[in-house]
């Protein structure tokens, strides 16, 4: 011990206390103010819109190559391959994967924030879940209704439902697990987030109906009444979002909606059986116009 009248001896300052800084608290995780911007959802979007195109040509390519070999096979040739067609649905599956892996990295900023509350993938209460599962089947009435009275045009989309089962199942398969998931994060989740913060939330609905509505016109393309129908989706799922300032809500509605369709994609096959009478045909047709779903 150091005696302070020893000369001999160094007295040992006590050390000072040392004083914690209290820390910054971590920003709240609010949808409708996320860390990415405009620029960054629109280049997200880009690359979805150019996978769809891309990846699905590239899983063909094989196909094509040993199939058609030394020939110049014309479009119509090709839209009447029932195996190119099947090939092509399954390639956008990669598509979607690959899309989902590079919003993923956009929403979270490389997994350092949570995707469920920068997204808004929460309930607030039990009642919003049958709330968005009604408003998902009035929307799937009132589209149904639309199409059958104004649907008669033929489309791109209804020529490979036809052209074989295989092509109705995996696009009924990719209607109801992957599609409405990959829609709503590009969609509702990275455009509409960053839009309403720069343009407000009406402008944001607006640009993003349009958006989601006008990729869909080449497919649906001359049939007015599936336009009109995609349309009115895309303007309720985008209200949704702006209303609840959250995504879950509009991926339940999605689900669903895309998920009737893809019941009647499975069962329209065998309603000749259940309808021996003339209300057979009515039914039939109502069901070839409503199964146009929403890629």
């Amino acid at each position: 011990m150091n005696n302070p009248d020893d000369p001999g001896t160094i007295a040992v300052a006590n050390p000072s206390p040392v004083i914690e800084t209290p820390q910054a608290p971590k920003p709240l995780l609010d949808p409708n103010n996320p860390p990415w911007g405009v620029l960054a959802a629109v280049l997200t979007w880009m690359s979805s819109v150019l996978l769809l195109f891309i990846v699905p040509q590239l899983c063909a390519l094989p196909y094509i190559a040993s199939h058609y070999r030394g020939m110049g096979p014309t479009r119509d040739a090709l839209l009447s391959d029932k195996t190119l067609i099947l090939i092509l649905l399954i390639g956008i599956l990669p598509a979607h994967v690959i899309t989902l892996l590079i919003a993923g990295a956009v929403v979270t900023r490389l997994g350092k924030i949570s995707p469920t509350k920068i997204l808004g993938l929460n309930w607030k209460n039990h009642a919003e879940v049958w709330t968005s599962v009604a408003l998902a089947i009035a929307l799937f009435g009132i589209t149904a209704v639309v199409l059958w009275k104004f649907g008669g045009q033929d489309t791109d989309l209804e020529r490979i439902l036809r052209s074989s089962r295989g092509a109705a199942l995996t696009m009924a398969f990719m209607a109801s697990v992957t599609a409405p998931l990959v829609e709503e994060v590009i969609y509702r989740g990275l455009l509409y987030s960053a839009l309403q913060r720069l343009t407000g939330p009406v402008l944001g609905v607006m640009i993003v109906t349009f958006m989601f509505a006008g990729l869909h016109v080449l497919q649906y393309w001359p049939n007015f009444g599936a336009i009109s129908a995609i349309s009115l989706l895309s303007l309720a799922l985008t209200i949704v979002r702006a209303r609840t300032g959250r995504l879950l809500p509009c991926y339940i509605i999605h689900l669903v909606f895309n998920g009737i369709q893809s019941v009647l994609i499975v069962v329209e096959p065998y309603l000749p059986y259940f309808f021996k009478t003339e209300p057979r045909q009515t039914v039939t047709s109502i069901v070839h116009a409503i199964i146009i779903h929403t890629f």
